[in-house]
Formats: C-alpha cells, structure tokens, sequence
C-alpha cells in the first residue's frame, strides 16, 4: 500500500495548503481522525445516545473544526478538533434528552467499565464514581436497578443545571479541564461544581441509606 504524500506534513501545515485550494485535503484529515471521533462516540454513548448518530455528530463536529481552524488563535490543530467533536456530540446528546428523562443506567453502568469487568450483575457503588474519598464504607452504598428511579429523582432535586451537565460529561472519564472547554465555562467554576456536585449526592446518598436502615 502506497504511503500518502500528506503523511510527512503536520495537520498545520495541511490546513495551511487546504486554505490554498488543495480541497483533498479535508478527506485526508476527516480519514485521519475518524477513529478519535469513534472513541469519544464510545464514551458519549453511556449518556443514552444512539453510537451512530454520535460518530455523524463527531464527523461534522471534525468537518468544522477542519472549516474553522486558525493558527494564530488557537491551540494544536488536534486540540481544537477534539473540542469541537466533544462539544457537536454533546450538543446531540442534549438535544435528543430534552423531551425525556435520562436513564441513570448510563452513570451506574459505567462502574463495570472502571472495575474491569467487577460487578457484572448491574449493581454499582455511586458514591465510587463520584467520590474518590467517603467516611462511609462504600459497600453499604450500593444503587441496583429497583433504585434508579429514586436516585433518578435524586439528581434532578439536588443538581443545579450546571452540576447535571458537569456530571454527563464526567461519567465519560473528561477531567474538568476538558469538561470546562466543552461547556464554554472557566475550569475554576466548572472544578467547583464538580465537587458542590460530589458533596451533594454523597450527602443524599447517606441520607438515603440511613433512613433505609431506619425502616429496617
């Protein structure tokens, strides 16, 4: 197989001779990071999105990236591509949740990602995807999928608007950095509602458990 001629040149360089008419371009570098736009399509699909309609997302999320590019404005061709994917995907996912509620499947799923394989049967420690430090023993906080609706319900009481869009994209594994970019907001503030966001639900999550064991 012939190697491209493109491939000795940075994607700068290639945006540079796209802006002087070399329209093939765009197909080299729309090919070139497709499977970027594949990856992040796996991460967003735990929101409750459909994966194609996500990898389309990302593609004109890239397209545009490839359209707008500047040099002298923005960082690395390959970070402004990977914000401007994450954000088309995300914008979709928003989009398609607004006349319905979002299964909180998509947070307590993610646990059996981050163990490895751990906890198959559906159950899942949210106070561990929250949290990465709690007073209270993490095996006694555990949500199964008869609680859902309850922690569902949880969520949309206890989380400012803000704090509901910090936590989708946190569930993806975003630090808050890339979690700040995506939202168009400062990492100062989105960092803060990370935390408000972690210290509510462990509080409502050991207000829940206590008055289980109340009851019992």
């Amino acid at each position: 197989m012939k190697d491209n001629p493109y491939e000795v040149y940075t994607d700068e360089e290639l945006i540079d001779r796209l802006r002087e008419g070399e329209s093939r371009i765009t197909d080299y570098i729309m090919d070139k990071y497709k499977n970027l736009v594949r990856k992040k399509a796996k991460s967003m699909y735990i929101l409750g999105a459909d994966n194609d309609d996500l990898i389309q997302e990302g593609m004109i999320g890239l397209f545009k990236a490839i359209r707008d590019y500047d040099a002298g404005r923005d960082a690395s061709f390959y970070t402004f591509a990977d914000l401007c994917i994450s954000r088309q995907m995300y914008t979709a996912v928003q989009a398609s949740r607004r006349e319905k509620h979002a299964p909180l499947n998509s947070y307590v799923s993610l646990y059996a990602d981050m163990a490895e394989g751990e906890h198959d049967s559906g159950e899942a420690e949210l106070i561990q995807i929250l949290a990465s430090q709690t007073e209270t023993n993490p095996e006694e906080l555990f949500i199964d999928k008869e609680n859902v609706a309850d922690i569902e319900s949880m969520i949309d009481k206890e989380l400012s608007s803000f704090e509901k869009q910090v936590l989708d994209l946190y569930v993806t594994g975003m630090s808050y950095s890339q979690i700040a970019k995506v939202l168009g907001r400062d990492e100062k503030s989105t960092d803060n509602a990370l935390q408000r966001m972690k210290a509510k639900l462990k509080r409502a999550v050991h207000k829940k458990d206590t008055e289980s064991r109340g009851q019992g």
